[in-house]
C-alpha cells in the first residue's frame, strides 16, 4: 500500500507518519490482493479538534472515513476501527457486486484464519419514495429552501448551469455544492 499523508494546519511528524502507516496497514489482512491504489489521509486541526479523513479508492468502490477527536493518535485509532467496521459489514455484498462487474472472484477475503468477522447482512431496502418538481434556482435560493424544510441536503435545477445539483449542510457548518461531472 502507497500512503499520501499530508496535514491541514498542521505539520506531520515522521512519528505521525509511522503511526498511521502502522495503524492502515492492519486492514491489508481483509483484502484478497495487495491494494494497488494510493491511500489518501489527511490530517488537520481546526478548534482544537483533531481530524483525521482516510480515502481508500477500490476498483468499483470507494472506502471513506473520517474522524475527529482531542488527539491526533485517538483520531487516527478511530478511523481505522470505523473502516474495519465498514468492510466488516458491507464485506459480502461488495464481494456479490465486485463479482458481478469485473468477474474477478472478490476483493474481499470471504474467511480467514486471523480474520473473524460477524456476518451482518442488511437488507438495502428503499422504505420511502419521494416525487417532486425540480424549480430552477440559483445556489443561494437552494440553501434557504434547504434550511427552510430544516434538511441537511436539497436537490434543485440550477439555473445557471441547466444542470440538477445538490446542495449540503458540511459539519463544520459551512455549505457545499455537488455537481454533475
Amino acid at each position: 500500500m502507497e500512503y499520501n499523508i499530508r496535514g491541514q494546519h498542521i505539520q506531520v511528524t515522521d512519528a505521525m507518519r509511522d503511526f498511521v502507516e502502522k495503524k492502515l496497514s492492519r486492514l491489508e489482512k481483509y483484502f484478497e490482493e495487495t491494494i494497488t491504489s494510493d491511500i489518501n489521509v489527511t490530517m488537520s486541526v481546526t478548534k482544537g479538534k483533531h481530524a483525521v479523513e482516510v480515502t481508500i479508492p477500490l476498483p468499483n468502490v470507494m472506502l471513506r472515513a473520517e474522524e475527529k477527536s482531542e488527539d491526533m493518535y485517538a483520531s487516527v485509532d478511530l478511523v481505522v476501527d470505523k473502516l474495519e467496521r465498514q468492510i466488516r459489514k458491507n464485506k459480502t455484498k461488495l464481494n456479490r457486486k465486485f463479482r458481478q462487474s469485473s468477474g474477478i472472484r472478490s476483493l474481499f477475503k470471504e474467511e480467514g484464519a486471523s480474520v473473524k468477522v460477524l456476518e451482518e447482512e442488511d437488507d438495502l431496502e428503499v422504505v420511502r419514495t419521494k416525487r417532486f418538481q425540480l424549480k430552477p434556482m440559483d445556489v443561494e435560493e437552494a440553501i434557504l429552501q434547504m434550511n427552510m424544510v430544516g434538511h441537511s441536503f436539497f436537490m434543485f435545477a440550477n439555473a445557471a448551469t441547466k444542470e440538477v445539483n445538490v446542495v449540503y449542510k458540511r459539519s463544520d457548518g459551512k455549505y457545499g455544492l455537488i455537481e454533475q461531472d
